[in-house]
């Protein structure tokens, strides 16, 4: 652009156009995806006007990070922080369907075939069917759930909905990251090569 000044806030950018404020070079934020694994009574928010712990108070970061979707409170594991606005959208909005992987203990003691067919037909719920789950039972009454929505305690209410209500919930992958080696309250940056496979995973 040369020295030409620019009123108009629309005008597209890029790294390349040597756009300068009162004179220091302007540049993009750099993108950051972080993921966490997130202890009981944390919340996913920016911010609690309760008090209560945040996702974002134990991930430090220059950049203003956000949530990528929500875990219940009582829900712990596999969560995402990013300031990259439009892979978070990509990431939690249903048309992409990106799956998340949860491991649900359930009351109630061994799951039945017939109640897990319910999962994996679909589950009336007060807000409408739930789309098929994959599950498994990998020992008596604790449930491998895969679900592509992401609706408001929704592996919770599916459980009930059959008769085996949620006593522990952990989300332990979120679409091909899986929850390893990282402790309760630990997390780490993603790599490149890992925020690539879920730009493609969206």
């Amino acid at each position: 652009m040369g020295d030409e000044v620019v009123t108009d806030p629309a005008r597209d950018v890029d790294e390349t156009s040597g756009v300068r404020f009162d004179g220091d070079a302007v540049a993009p934020e750099s993108l950051e995806v972080h993921m966490l694994n997130k202890p009981a009574g944390v919340v996913s928010t920016a911010r609690d006007t309760h008090g209560r712990k945040t996702v974002t108070q134990l991930v430090p970061s220059a950049r203003r990070l956000y949530p990528v979707g929500r875990l219940d409170a009582d829900t712990t594991g596999l969560i995402l922080l990013t300031n990259d606005g439009e892979l978070a959208n990509r990431l939690t909005h249903p048309r992409y369907g990106v799956p998340r992987t949860y491991l649900a203990h359930v009351e109630g003691g061994n799951v039945p075939d017939h109640a897990l067919r319910r999962l994996r037909e679909g589950v009336e719920l007060d807000d409408g069917p739930t789309q098929p789950a994959k599950v498994r039972q990998v020992e008596r009454g604790v449930l491998e759930l895969t679900i592509k929505e992401g609706r408001k305690r929704q592996v919770r209410r599916m459980c009930e909905a059959i008769g085996h209500p949620v006593t522990e919930l952990t989300r332990i992958a979120f679409g091909p990251l899986r929850l390893t080696n990282l402790a309760p309250g630990q997390h780490r940056r993603l790599t490149a090569a890992e925020i690539e496979r879920l730009r493609s995973a969206a």
